[in-house]
């Protein structure tokens, strides 16, 4: 009789899989027996255990193929999500590009409803199963200055930025597509010498990009007139454009341009609350209303038959003017969420498409013409997230603009330390260190000790520091006004001269310590009173730390710290009790 070993695999024609002795004998996994080759034999007691041990083990392999294969099909399905989604890792596939072909004669662009309405999904598939438009607009605005992501959560973690948008545009334009890129202003925020600096990278940015169109935004306006003239003097070389904001009667009202067999007319306005925050006497306005009907005569004499509005206004008011002027087809508009809608917005009373652009430039809308009477338009908002590799020529850009500000230097850039409101001076935090020693061994372990090293030695974008650029330096260096970016009296000035107030410390959220360290080491005539008091004014309860921490955990530079919770798992990261 065969032994229970020394088993070889095979299969049995009648029994399905079984195991086969070398003697020739089959071991099968029906119940029953074993089986020979030509003779049934009976049960014996021993045959039963071997039995009983078959059952088990066949019963363990099949729930072991069971269960690979519920392993299996998750993987498969997770691969199928992470290949078709529109923010997977693995990116946008790419298109080869679409050889020349004759442009046939465009389609006339029906009434809002002939746009089939689409799912409604955060991650979505880019340009999914278009075919090649006739020509596409490549729509932005309201950067407010921010012409990368600041990169202090992690580039993987943020939007937006000039060197992933020209990427995009790069892909794109290698798809064989015309574009027609149009942005509705506010490259810049603030006032000063750095918005100066920075207006003019963004616009030099543009150009490179070949933008056709760009309005001008309400932050734009309250640059120096200098700065201005400089962009809107050469007409025919300048992107600029508004209807209704002349500045010493230089500026384009409209463009018109030509793509894809379409002659587009292109112009902007600002709206009458944006005018209102202006004040100048150099800059001339005029009515919303005014301005474009002027502007309207004028392309239409041009025989455009495709006719494109930049509203820097609210969306409600954006809306009102869109249905006095019915022929503007495509209206885009700075008014809406930071967000911008997922779809255009058809415009009740009028045949208009409503487009919103967001805020900070983390989105592109990217609006296809098509010559196809039944689909002649489609619409894509686009995230520019970390899919998108950075442009090399827009990191050249980004570098130059930090080296004029390297040279520049803070008092040349219009920055003169200001006297702290408390009186007191930043000592550093080794002053602190001697008393407070637990709390200073728990600060040096943290990313607020190795603050300054983080931009002045970047592990992202590594090639361009940041340590001269003063609203990187507000938040990255002990002694500066962290919203308004600027240094306080005896705050950090630069690496040599200011070493001991590298990196975020104690004095950001204690505020300077030069008179209470004084008042410890016995510096000075200090009552007892007095020695109690400067203590306490220095305490920070933790009823009041989140407010404090918000001064540059932001929604711009840390979204994240928003979330209900978050300050308590951020706050055990640097935990300290004195």
């Amino acid at each position: 009789m065969a032994r229970a070993c020394d088993l070889t695999r095979d299969r049995d024609v009648n029994a399905g899989i079984g195991y086969k002795h070398r003697t020739g004998d089959w071991i099968s996994p029906r119940i029953g027996a074993w089986q020979d080759d030509s003779n049934s034999l009976q049960e014996t007691p021993t045959m039963i255990r071997q039995r009983r041990i078959l059952c088990v083990f066949f019963s363990v392999v099949l729930a072991g193929v069971v269960l690979a294969g519920v392993v299996l099909a998750g993987v498969v399905l997770a691969g199928i999500t992470l290949g078709v989604t529109q923010e997977s890792s693995v990116g946008p596939r790419e298109v080869p590009p679409t050889v020349n072909r004759r442009e046939p004669e465009p389609a006339e662009i029906p009434p809002p409803q002939a746009v089939p309405p689409q799912a409604k999904f955060s991650r979505r598939t880019l340009f999914e199963g278009w075919p090649d438009p006739a020509f596409a607009l490549f729509i932005t605005g309201k950067q407010y200055g921010y012409i990368e992501p600041c990169g202090c959560t992690g580039l993987d973690n943020q939007k937006g930025g000039l060197a992933r948008r020209q990427t995009l545009l790069a892909q794109l334009r290698a798809r064989g597509w015309n574009l027609v890129p149009i942005d509705v202003g506010n490259q810049v925020r603030r006032i000063g010498v750095q918005a100066e600096i920075k207006f003019h990278t963004t616009l030099d940015a543009l150009r490179k990009m070949k933008y056709q169109a760009v309005g001008l935004g309400p932050d734009d306006l309250r640059l120096p007139i200098g700065e201005l003239l400089t962009e809107l003097v050469d007409e025919d070389s300048s992107p600029l454009v508004s209807s209704n904001v002349r500045v010493l009667s230089y500026g384009a009202s409209y463009k018109v341009l030509r793509s894809g067999g379409y002659t587009l007319g292109i112009t902007s306005f600002l709206g009458s609350t944006e005018q209102q925050a202006i004040h100048s006497d150099e800059i001339e306005f005029s009515q919303p209303e005014d301005g474009l009907r002027k502007a309207l005569a004028a392309l239409k004499k041009e025989k455009c038959n495709l006719l494109v509005l930049l509203a820097h206004a609210s969306t409600e008011e954006t809306i009102a003017i869109a249905k006095k002027f019915p022929e503007f087809r495509i209206v885009v508009t700075a008014g809406g969420a930071d967000e911008p809608a997922l779809e255009p917005e058809k415009i009740a009373g009028a045949q208009s498409y409503l487009i919103q652009t967001g805020k900070k430039g983390m989105y592109v809308g990217v609006l296809g013409i098509f010559n196809d009477p039944q689909r002649p338009l489609r619409f894509q908002r686009v995230p520019l997230d970390a899919r998108f590799a950075d442009s090399e020529e827009m990191l050249q850009s980004l570098a130059s603009y930090q080296q004029q500000l390297e040279s520049m230097g803070l008092a040349r850039l219009g920055l003169k330390p200001v006297k702290h409101p408390s009186g007191h001076r930043f000592v550093g935090s080794a002053a602190c260190q001697d008393c407070h020693e637990q709390a200073y061994d728990k600060w040096s372990t943290t990313p607020h000790h190795a603050a300054t090293h983080s931009i002045s030695h970047p592990t992202e974008r590594s090639e361009i520091s940041r340590h001269h650029d003063p609203e990187c330096l507000s938040c990255h260096v002990t002694g500066w006004s962290a919203q308004n970016y600027f240094p306080y009296e005896s705050g950090y000035l630069d690496l040599k001269a200011s070493e001991h107030l590298l990196g975020n410390g104690c004095e950001n959220c204690h505020g300077p310590g030069s008179a209470h360290v004084a008042a410890e080491n016995g510096d000075g005539d200090y009552t007892a009173a007095r020695i109690l008091a400067l203590q306490m004014e220095m305490r920070l309860p933790l009823a009041r730390a989140r407010d404090r921490c918000l001064q540059c955990h932001d929604m711009d530079n840390d979204p994240d710290f928003q979330e209900e919770g978050a300050f308590k798992k951020y706050w055990k990261q640097i935990e300290h009790y004195e």
